[in-house]
Formats: C-alpha cells, structure tokens, sequence
C-alpha cells in the first residue's frame, strides 16, 4: 500500500499481506477465542455502518461539532473494533480509565459531551449510570459484557444498511493526517482532567518511527495488559497491526503468569511496577533455596548485577555468564513463557538494576520515555546493543527533536507533538510554545545522543533552609532494595528530608522469620517491629551514604499497607499520586516531623 495516513490504514495493508493471519485472541469461556484479519476488518465495517445509522460520525465537523464515543473496559478484541470503527467514520473515540473516579467520569463525559458509552461489565455500567442523569448529551450505552437492562455493543452489527456501508468508504476518504483521532484525559495527578487531543499524524508518525526498533513481524506474538486507555499500549497496538503482530489479551493482572505460559510471547509492554514485582517473586523463591540450589542462583544473579550492554567484560565473565544463563536463568525465561525477545517499559522510571539483571539474563528490557502530549514516545533504547545505555531512556525516535533548557527542562518538537487541550487554549499556550513541547521532565543528554530523565520539575521542593531536593532519584535507589515496595520522599518546607516506606512484604516475612520472630505476622505488626524498624534504620543509613546530606532521609515512618491505584494513591500507568498520599498518609508526616 502507499504510506499510511490515517491510523485505520492498517486494516488494508494486513489484508493484502495475510487476511486469513490470526490478529486478536483473547479468552472466552475459558479458552482462546481468535480472530482472523478478515473477521476483524468484517466486524469493525458492520460496527463502522451500525454507528453511522444511529446517528454517529459522518463528515468532518469542527473539533467540538464531532461526536465523541467513550469507552470504560479492559483489554479485549472489542476495544479495537470500537477504536477503528470509530475513526473510519470520522468521530472521536475518548477512553477512560475503568478505575476512574465518578467525579472525574462526570467531568469527562459533560467535558467531551460524550453521545454514547461502551462499557466492559456490570461494575463499570453502574459507575456511568450514576452519572448520567447528569450527562445530557449521552444517548445511551452498550456492553460488552452481556447484561441485563442493558444494549449488548453486538446489536449495534446488526443496525447497518447498504447505504451506511458506501458511506462509510465516502466518510473515510474525507478523514486526512490532520485530523482529530482521539481525546485522552489524563489521570489528573494534580487537579481537573485535560484532554490531550491527539491527531492521526500524532500517534502514526511515533508508530512509524518505532516499528522499526522493535523484533515483531506477521506471526510474532504479543500478550497485552497495560490498559489500552493509555497512548502507551495503544500506539504500541498499532505498531504491531502495522506489523501483522499477532496480539493475545491477557485476562487479568492475576492470571498473567498462566497467560504468559499460555501465549508464549515474543514481546510485551509493561510499567517499571510489575516487573519488581516479578522480581520480587524470583528472589522470595530463590530465598527458600537451600544448599548448592542457593549458591548457584546468587552466583548467576552476582553475574546479571554486573552486566553492562555497552561494556562486554571479559572473555572469562562472558563464559560465567554464558553458564548462568543455562543453568538458572533460562528458568526466569520460562516463566515468561519462554520465547521472549525483549519487553518494553515505560510511564515510569524503572531501577537500573532491574534493567541490568533482567538483560543480563538474557531478557533484553527497552525503556522509552514520552508522555500523553507527545502520543506518546520520545525516546526508546532498541534492540541494536549500541542503542542501548543502561540508566538512561535511550536515544530519540527519528523525526523528533530534543533540546535542553537552560533551567535542564526536557522539549520536545515533532509530529507526535499534540494538538492540544480540548477546550483549554490558554494550557495548550503554556505547555506548547513555537512548536516546542515543555515536558515537565529535568533531564540530560548523555554523549550528545542518549536522553536521561532525572527528575519532575513539578516535584523538586525546597527545604525549610532553602536547599533544593529532588526527590525521584532518591526514591529510584530506595527502591531497589528487596526490603522496599514503594516509598515516597517528603519534606517540602520543612527542616530535613523524610520519607514514607512501604517495606515489600514478601521479603520482609522470610526475614522476621529467618531472624525467628514469627512466621503469621500482620503487617501492622511486623512494621511496629522494633527489629523491623532497625533493620530499616540500617537499610536507609547504607542507602543515604549515596546522596549529599540534604537529601540524607533522615526519619522515615513504615507503612502498613501498599498504596493502590483503587485507592486514588497511584495514578493508573503506576506512579505516585504524591498530594493524595500526603492526605492518606498525613498522620505519618507529623510523625516523621515531630508534630
């Protein structure tokens, strides 16, 4: 085909190249259900032509003149039927998280003056029948799931006549490059919702730049769980349509372990979080080892820790490793199933240590660095070893360019730069300036080629003695103990620097037992501990020795439970929602500061 220009171009291509290639799967009653690229490209027409006969899509309008479709589910095949319907008829698809917050989900569908609604199941049905009496513009909502009292989404194929099908080909011949495809709220870590306008050009030209980084082609196999609302998993969907990936939906966070063994990936996307707690669970088996079984894994994982994709080491280390790889890590790749090439993480920063040991096992980890604003990829370390650097978020896609503030703010200019705010001109004026893309991120470029994010401009604060701290490096080297889950640093305008731990429990519990003080422990008690607490007292002293005194942690408090995105603590891609933890977890901050 001649180059793509819209987003559901890939639809004509797969179907030139292998119309009967399995496309999507996902499980049904318990086993695979797949889909061929003819019965995705039949159903997503039937869709198109059912929508545009009640009334959704048509030609071009202004931005605000097109109807907006929302949609609340989980990853399925019927995600990306909605998404491709809805761009071959010119309306504009609005995902929400299906964690979202009903005040936020009011927000949204009154914001975008959504028309109709598509959700997963029962939980996320009830969320927007809550707020839709306070929703003129929604007409109605489907489900995927079948429901009582409510539309089931496959009655919409069935609505179409032969006048929607040709119009849908007129439609889609007026749809250019330019041209809205989609509003993403972002999760609103700070105040309202804003919606990120993203055009076709946005999110294909960062699909066309990466496409070629990544090892997929027609017959790989992918396994996605990242929400498909966020522009991470989604652009990476397109990526591998555009490359005939075969995708399987995994079933839940829950069963990813048995869909891994089940799908045996090539490839998946994931946040810096599930891949420590992946960690995790390899270091809480290797520590019930005992004997010769103990001694090798720690000897193999020695090895993984020193690994350096730019610097080979020795012919004597690469023997060692060489052996490690067979005789331990190979079970690590195992449990992904098996046939894994790399895995590809982002929306957060992910400990240089993990990258190290997970590539040095032999499971290549590629951290990229964006944002929604920039659809998303700015930056991505590849599979090629001399694009790749350790600690760093890799070098920037083609057709993008980076420079450096002079106050180390991360710019960014290109076609994958936003539109803008829906309905905000005056955001959009200070976010994007003479085409230049403001981030939000400080960051470097190491040897003129390799992007380093060090630090949120947003989070820096100051001590009550004046001294800036930025806190995501401490945190990042907090966090790859084994003994920290999660942990956040405090301590704008006050006198020192604290922190706010949640010890991981798994490790914690081998250890209260080893150290004999019991093996049914509660949180509650294990992190009021005495013992426990020392042990963290000498934890953060030996991690402190690796900052200058102000940003020393120099009380922290323990925390018994994790912080969770249900909670409202984490935003969904993961990271710290840090005014609300500040607000749950207020009493301990007095507590670290005395009060």
């Amino acid at each position: 085909m001649s180059n793509p220009h819209r987003l559901f171009d890939c639809l004509e291509k797969m179907l030139k190249e292998g119309p009967n290639d399995v496309l999507l799967s996902a499980k049904e009653n318990g086993s695979w259900r797949t889909y061929t690229v003819r019965e995705v490209a039949d159903t997503v027409e039937k869709l198109s032509a059912g929508l545009l006969s009640l009334g959704i899509g048509g030609k071009a309008l202004s931005i605000e003149a097109r109807d907006k479709v929302a949609i609340l589910a989980k990853n399925r095949p019927e995600w990306i039927f909605l998404d491709l319907a809805v761009q071959k008829i010119g309306a504009v698809l609005v995902p929400i998280y299906p964690t979202v917050h009903v005040n936020d989900l009011q927000f949204v569908l009154n914001d975008a003056a959504v028309k109709l609604a598509f959700v997963n199941d029962a939980e996320l049905l009830g969320k927007v029948t809550d707020v839709q009496a306070q929703v003129p513009s929604l007409t109605a909502v489907y489900s995927f799931e079948r429901l009582d009292g409510c539309r089931h989404w496959s009655e919409i194929l069935l609505l179409g006549g032969p006048e929607h099908l040709q119009q849908i080909e007129t439609v889609a011949a007026t749809i250019t490059t330019e041209d809205l495809l989609t509003i993403i709220y972002t999760s609103g870590t700070t105040g309202t919702p804003k919606g990120v306008m993203l055009s076709h050009r946005n999110v294909l030209s960062n699909v066309l730049a990466v496409l070629p980084y990544l090892p997929v082609g027609r017959g790989t196999r992918a396994l996605s769980f990242l929400p498909l609302n966020h522009i991470f998993e989604r652009m990476v969907t397109y990526v591998y349509l555009f490359a005939g990936v075969s995708i399987f939906y995994a079933e839940s966070l829950d069963t990813l372990g048995e869909n891994l063994k089940e799908v045996k990936p090539q490839i998946f996307t994931t946040v810096p979080r599930l891949l420590e707690k992946v960690y995790e669970k390899i270091m809480a088996k290797a520590n019930e080892l005992t004997g010769l079984k103990k001694k090798l894994f720690f000897w193999a994982l020695a090895l993984g820790e020193q690994y350096d994709v730019q610097k080979k080491g020795s012919p004597v280390y690469r023997a060692k490793l060489g052996l490690a790889r067979k005789l331990i890590f190979t079970k690590w790749k195992e449990a992904l199933g098996g046939e894994i090439r790399c895995i590809v993480t982002g929306a957060a920063p992910c400990q240089v240590k993990l990258i190290r040991v997970f590539t040095g096992a032999g499971i290549p980890i590629l951290e990229g660095y964006g944002q929604t604003e920039s659809s998303p990829v700015i930056s991505v370390n590849r599979m090629e070893e001399e694009s790749r650097m350790f600690g760093t978020v890799g070098p920037v896609i083609s057709g993008v360019e980076v420079k450096i503030a002079a106050d180390g703010e991360v710019l960014c200019k290109g076609p994958n730069v936003m539109m803008g705010y829906y309905k905000r001109p005056d955001l959009t004026a200070e976010t994007v300036q003479d085409g230049w893309l403001y981030t939000g991120d400080i960051g470097t470029l190491v040897d003129n080629k390799f992007l380093k994010i060090t630090d949120r401009k947003k989070e820096i604060f100051k001590t009550s003695g004046g001294k800036y701290v930025a806190p995501q490096p401490i945190e990042n080297r907090f966090a790859e103990s084994p003994f920290i889950g999660q942990v956040m640093v405090v301590g704008a305008g006050e006198k020192f620097t604290g922190a706010l731990i949640v010890p991981a429990f798994s490790q914690l519990r081998d250890w209260c037992r080893q150290q004999g003080l019991g093996e049914s422990l509660t949180h509650e008690e294990m992190v009021t501990n005495p013992r426990v607490v020392r042990h963290y007292q000498e934890l953060v002293q030996e991690l402190n020795t690796h900052f200058n005194p102000v940003e020393q942690v120099k009380k922290f408090e323990l925390l018994p439970t994790e912080w969770t995105v249900n909670a409202g603590e984490l935003a969904p891609k993961m990271s710290l929602k840090r005014k609300v933890i500040m607000e749950t977890c207020g009493s301990y901050v007095e507590k670290i500061y005395g009060r």
